[in-house]
């Protein structure tokens, strides 16, 4: 059975004390993370961008086939294109297409068709699912399980960002397709999610949440002592 070569793991164990610290402060440091709809204009250096990408890519998949591909976008002409085909999707959702329960669910939130976030914040990260790939001699290569692989991904990448000291938002319009069209990606790749990354603007405010008791989210099944 053919298998890659093999290499010794390089793996950094913590002590019992140095484990349980650097796990709480990760707590609460992604604890405070918020979604931000406020953003400034200030810029973001793209080599940052790029080293939370790295860490994003990183990321277990299905066979290791990684079917991702990430578009920073930051240049303000494409960001435009963006914003102008995302509201038109958002004014048919919030217009009609939406269930009332839908609409109804978001109203806390206060959103609307308006998303002028995706000018302001200085980039924009279009998450892409590759639902096929390409062999060494051209051919389809089927992926699997490239939806959990691209959503571990992604959630490598917003930890990453925070951690970096950068505020994100997830924005999904709903068909999401423009974005193949303004981006230039091939039709084999389906978008996955969009990411608006940049600073807080000043005084920005974010709606006063509560997550679920801990015990609504977490089962233990402990062996017996």
């Amino acid at each position: 059975m053919d298998r890659d070569p093999r290499i010794p793991l390089v793996f950094r164990e913590r002590t019992p004390s140095e484990a349980a610290a650097r796990a709480r402060d990760f707590t609460e440091d992604l604890a405070r993370r918020r979604s931000v709809r406020d953003f400034s204009d200030r810029p973001v250096p793209a080599a940052l961008i790029a080293d939370c990408l790295r860490a994003a890519a990183s990321a277990p998949s299905g066979a290791n086939q990684q079917p991702w591909h990430f578009v920073a976008v930051g240049d303000p002409v494409v960001k435009q294109r963006i914003r102008e085909a995302a509201e038109a999707e958002e004014r048919t959702f919030y217009g009609g297409r939406a269930p009332g329960e839908w609409l109804a669910a978001l109203r806390p939130l206060g959103t609307d068709a308006s998303k002028p976030f995706l000018e302001k914040a200085p980039w924009l990260i279009a998450i892409f699912q590759l639902r096929q790939g390409v062999g060494p001699g051209g051919e389809r290569v089927t992926h699997y399980y490239p939806t959990e692989s691209v959503g571990i991904a992604t959630g490598m990448l917003i930890a990453a960002l925070h951690r970096a000291g950068l505020a994100t938002l997830t924005h999904t319009p709903s068909p999401m397709n423009f974005l193949n069209e303004v981006l230039g990606r091939p039709r084999h790749e389906r978008p996955f999610l969009l990411l608006v990354v940049g600073h807080p603007a000043p005084g920005c405010t974010v709606p006063d949440l509560r997550r679920k008791p801990f015990d609504e989210v977490a089962t233990f099944l402990e062996a017996a002592t």
